[in-house]
């Protein structure tokens, strides 16, 4: 029963094929294309909405450098959080409580600000890395602490997302089958069971847009300490 509960982090497969590019690539299908009209439908007028509050939202900590940033990063949180969503149907699969999709997705984009940093300003991205005024005896443990703590970036990011996303998951399903199970026996404790299961998917509707948010907003963070 406990290895049933993880089948629905496995990758789906269509003749040994994984088919978790497949699934990456879906959600952008079901998003309107724009064309050459001014006025169009309700909802090309409510994603167009929507993308110019994402892109404000992003770029509002950030100076005109780093403006040529808004379409990645307004690009990645879409994909995200459209993926986040759609995991939350009944029988779907969410790429993003892969790690390996997470940190393939959060290392280059890390490694993107970073270089742009040392590119742009080395002096001040190599400062971070040692505090001033800092005693000489704890310089090297400073700098050795620093330099895990950048590091370690990434792996927050993948981390973060997968983790989070993953309890979610494991939460509804465990709750769903004590519903089920409960129903013949215990009938007022499975209607019980069964509002607990709706709270909590109305909690991770939240946590689905909070992650796909709180992913790219560290990254324009990032970017911030490096422009």
């Amino acid at each position: 029963m406990n290895l049933s509960f993880f089948d629905q982090f496995t990758s789906p497969c269509l003749l040994g094929i994984p088919l978790i590019l497949l699934s990456t690539l879906f959600p952008a299908l079901l998003l309107p294309a724009p064309n050459n009209r001014w006025l169009t439908n309700r909802l090309t007028t409510l994603q167009s909405w929507l993308l110019h509050l994402i892109a404000k939202q992003l770029m509002i900590p950030l100076n005109k450098k780093g403006h040529k940033w808004a379409l990645i990063l307004t690009s990645l949180m879409t994909l995200l959080l459209v993926i986040n969503l759609l995991g939350l149907l009944p029988y779907t699969f969410t790429p993003t409580t892969q790690l390996s999709m997470n940190m393939a997705l959060a290392f280059p984009l890390w490694l993107a600000t970073l270089l742009t940093g040392l590119r742009n300003q080395p002096s001040i991205s190599l400062g971070h890395l040692l505090p001033e005024g800092t005693p000489t005896l704890l310089i090297p443990a400073l700098i050795m602490i620093e330099t895990t703590s950048l590091l370690i970036r990434p792996l927050a990011l993948g981390v973060r997302l997968t983790a989070n996303l993953t309890a979610g998951h494991l939460l509804i399903q465990l709750i769903s089958t004590a519903t089920t199970a409960l129903l013949p026996t215990m009938p007022a404790v499975s209607i019980l069971t069964l509002l607990v299961l709706f709270l909590l998917t109305i909690l991770e509707v939240a946590v689905a847009m909070i992650q796909a948010y709180v992913f790219v907003l560290l990254l324009s963070l990032y970017l911030q300490e490096n422009i």
